[in-house]
């Protein structure tokens, strides 16, 4: 694969105007690039901190080649684009990651089913359309188990957990989607994640990997590095690059994966854009899971991935946005706030990382 490298001064569009195209609409601003952010909500906090925004839905046609012409390479800052806005904006000016590496992350089925194929390990799944298939996966797998919609589900919406004694009829309405995923419920030891890029030459580099920790189905706190054997967190970082490059990544991808018990490494998810999980490394690594996507769609080297320090990052959520005044006061504590103007609860207002010096260097 060959590599196209833009000068600064160029124009990157991002698909999706949330804090994740914020943040790095933020690092390319540091290195010199704008952004145009395409997307079909109003008052969104990637506008805010760059050049242009195009208000279009992902299905007008008019609206998605002049955004094509407008810039001069396009990312994505979540993965439920759809695949027809992408191949259309590819036409005129590339996107990366391409329709290929969606369709895959966008359906829970597609992506378990690749992930098998290329020998990576997950909990145990069946896919269902009915009761009639569910009622199959449910005798072959068992409980407990959760069931989720194969598409948009995030933050634990569109799926239910399913124990001895729960009805299946009211376990697909609960989900309210035709096609459905089963999944064997995994007695895991801690979640961790591992976030990797892939440029455009084919070259990869990945962070260590991190423990996260969830309430209410939300990422709350991301420890950075996770308290892993060596072996074992070796083993991690080693599936997210044989992932990145068995799919033909070409950006930045979030892989989530289960520890149980008995060391095993299982991979739950795939996210390929920047991660929550992966904010710690603005303020704690030589370069941000950010930067790292601006370099790569603009044909530059990877930067480094070292960690000069040590990390816990927290989701500030809802409400708990409110203690920013005394985050700022707290000596050492870096802020990001995601100028959304409406506080919600279940909603990532912003993030707060506290560092503390590297173990391993004493």
């Amino acid at each position: 694969m060959g590599t196209r490298r833009l000068p600064p001064n160029s124009t990157i569009g991002i698909f999706g105007g949330g804090q994740l195209g914020r943040m790095t609409a933020m690092a390319a601003a540091r290195l010199g690039y704008k952004c145009h952010i395409y997307a079909p909500e109003d008052d969104i906090p990637a506008s805010q901190v760059s050049a242009g925004t195009t208000r279009a839905a992902y299905d007008d046609a008019a609206a998605l080649e002049a955004f094509a012409r407008r810039v001069d390479v396009v990312t994505l800052e979540f993965e439920n684009i759809p695949v027809e806005a992408v191949r259309r904006v590819n036409e005129i000016t590339p996107v990366h990651p391409g329709a290929e590496v969606l369709e895959i992350c966008q359906d829970r089925l597609i992506e378990k089913g690749f992930l098998n194929r290329v020998g990576v390990a997950t909990a145990p799944w069946a896919g269902v359309s009915d009761l009639a298939t569910l009622e199959q996966a449910d005798a072959a797998i068992g409980r407990p188990a959760v069931l989720k919609s194969t598409r948009f589900g995030y933050d634990g919406k569109g799926q239910v957990a399913l124990r001895p004694g729960d009805g299946l009829v009211d376990a697909l309405k609960s989900v309210g989607a035709q096609r459905c995923i089963f999944e064997g419920f995994v007695d895991f030891a801690c979640e961790i994640s591992v976030i990797v890029a892939r440029g455009l030459d084919g070259a990869v580099a990945s962070w260590p990997a991190v423990e996260n920790r969830h309430v209410q189905h939300i990422l709350d706190t991301t420890i950075a590095p996770a308290e892993l054997s060596p072996a074992l967190a070796a083993k991690a970082e080693e599936i997210a690059r044989h992932v990145a490059q068995q799919i033909g990544l070409v950006g930045v991808m979030g892989v989530e994966m289960f520890v149980t018990g008995e060391d095993r490494v299982l991979v739950n998810e795939l996210a390929p854009r920047p991660h929550n999980s992966g904010h710690w490394t603005i303020d704690a690594c030589d370069t941000s899971q950010f930067e790292q996507l601006v370099r790569i769609v603009c044909g530059l080297p990877l930067g480094a991935t070292v960690r000069h320090s040590d990390a816990v990052m927290k989701n500030l959520i809802g409400d708990e946005v409110d203690a920013w005044p005394q985050i700022l006061a707290e000596p050492g504590a870096r802020l990001h706030l995601y100028g959304k103007a409406e506080t919600r609860p279940g909603r990532k207002m912003g993030h707060v990382t506290r560092l503390k010096p590297r173990k391993d260097r004493g």
